[in-house]
């Protein structure tokens, strides 16, 4: 950071951009990474590139996905889907499974059946666990979609893809990672598109500049966006990736101390595929067994809860660990759920997930998955500063709910 300004390059050009563009092209195993401002703004160029690439270019007062079906996951923060809102196009919400809380492949499949013109999947790896890829890729292989991967949450992590480790971020046909703040690596703000494509890095560079022609003056033929990371918030990332690795081993320990710390409580955590899957930990997280939980009820904005011995539920821990000027966070709230999102098409393995009950006959077996996790699911304390003490306070706390 400090070599930004001692040279002057303090804008959107600088030895510092290409040094971490080539360093984490070269981490993840692409060919090439385009540094941009914010994992947002990866998430934008790599769907709106997915949408040209199927649908062709747009007039300039439409997006590339135009009146377009986006299948995507549904368990995610908003700046995954809210991408295929800014191109025009109308997202379409894939059930949770339980087994890694990410996309479920057979709901994907369903999808399909439903939605057979959809040609574009985005799918998130959620709270640094990898989804179950070699489904999905199967899956879009089939129907000849593309896959928009947000990694923003797991750079690190590893999937294993026909018998081969693969980094994720490099596991869709546009692949994307974030550096806020909260991040694993942060440059407290920032991202990156990757891509074994020239073409395609060339394509978002430009977009992420203005899509500037080769002009003597600033001459314009497509949209363009102010999107490209300065040399400055680059130095910060550059300063913090050999510790990349360390990060993920502290995340892990904190994980693994939350687990055994935990046992004997009515709770499981985050899970994962330990065969095929490598987390990068980023959050620690826990669900409450469903007849372990305390009456609950949240609004839009509200959470209230009735205590129970015994028993506990999200908004009693939250509450209770804040006492210790210690953060916890719900679950992300599924999409479907979202008031923007509500009038959205949702499709669990089952088909439609709306409107499904009936006054008169008893549906069995209908579970949403993903508002189910939110339920019973909350984010625990797990910045890599705090100390196994601070830890132990908070295993405490949560022990002392269920009393």
């Amino acid at each position: 950071m400090m070599e930004a300004y001692d040279t002057n390059w303090m804008s959107t050009v600088g030895k510092n951009i290409n040094e971490i563009e080539g360093q984490i092209a070269e981490y993840v195993g692409v060919k090439y990474a385009v540094a941009l401002s914010a994992g947002t703004a990866a998430l934008h160029l790599a769907t709106k590139l997915a949408g040209e690439k199927i649908y062709g270019q747009p007039r300039p007062n439409k997006g590339t996905l135009d009146q377009k079906i986006v299948l995507c996951s549904d368990m995610t923060f908003d700046a995954t889907i809210n991408a295929v809102a800014y191109e025009d196009g109308e997202a379409v919400f894939i059930d949770t499974e339980y087994d890694t809380w990410n996309m479920d492949p057979a709901a994907l499949e369903k999808a399909f059946e439903v939605y057979p013109e959809a040609k574009i999947v985005v799918i998130a790896h959620l709270y640094g666990t990898p989804a179950k890829m070699q489904e999905i890729k199967d899956i879009c292989d089939r129907h000849g979609a593309l896959i928009v991967e947000d990694a923003a949450e797991s750079l690190g992590a590893q999937y294993k893809l026909n018998g081969q480790w693969v980094e994720t971020g490099a596991l869709g046909d546009y692949n994307c990672i974030s550096f806020n703040g909260n991040k694993i690596i942060t440059g407290s703000s920032g991202g990156m598109f990757l891509t074994n494509s020239k073409e395609d890095a060339e394509k978002v560079k430009k977009w992420s500049t203005q899509s500037r022609e080769d002009a003597p003056w600033y001459q314009h033929e497509e949209i363009g966006y102010n999107y490209r990371m300065s040399n400055v918030i680059a130095g910060v990332i550059r300063g913090q990736l050999p510790y990349l690795q360390k990060h993920i081993d502290e995340k892990k320990a904190i994980y693994e101390r939350y687990k055994e710390g935990l046992k004997g409580l009515p709770v499981s955590m985050n899970p994962y595929d330990a065969e095929n899957t490598r987390p990068n930990f980023w959050l620690s997280c826990m669900i409450i067994d469903e007849d372990a939980m305390c009456k609950q009820v949240r609004d839009d904005k509200n959470a209230l809860y009735i205590p129970e011995p015994g028993k506990s539920c999200p908004t009693e821990i939250l509450e209770t660990i804040s006492l210790l000027n210690a953060e916890g966070r719900p679950i992300w709230k599924p999409m479907h759920m979202q008031p923007i999102y509500r009038n959205h098409a949702f499709i669990t393995a089952r088909g439609n997930g709306r409107a499904r009950s009936n006054a008169y006959i008893k549906e069995s077996g209908l579970v949403d998955v993903g508002a189910d996790i939110f339920d019973r699911g909350l984010c625990l304390p797990s910045d890599n500063k705090m100390t196994p003490e601070q830890q132990d306070m908070i295993i405490d706390v949560i022990r002392h709910c269920f009393e």
